[in-house]
């Protein structure tokens, strides 16, 4: 079965095993597909690569709350009714 492999760079179960890290520079900061039997096991992800991955996931989640908020009817208020409200409930709550 041929399987797609989503990284320029390659190396083997073993290979990791035997120097991890020299596996992950080997990759000059990308993934390195790690393959096991010549199929891909898994993908071995530099840290800040990971990073970058995690904030733009965050960044699609925030734009989905967005336009979900977008279509939800709004009311104007103002700062001082704000503070106000806000004023209030802490006197209430002494």
């Amino acid at each position: 079965m041929n399987h797609i492999i989503h990284s320029r760079f390659v190396a083997s179960v073993s290979e990791l095993k035997k120097n991890p890290m020299q596996v992950v520079n080997n990759g000059f900061g990308e993934a390195v597909a790690i393959l096991n039997r010549n199929n891909p096991a898994f993908y071995c992800v530099p840290a800040d690569m990971y990073e970058k991955l995690m904030d733009l996931i965050e960044d699609q989640e925030l734009i989905k709350l967005a336009e979900q908020v977008d279509t939800e009817e709004t009311v104007k208020v103002s700062m001082n009714d704000l503070r106000a409200r806000v004023h209030k409930n802490s006197s209430e709550k002494v």
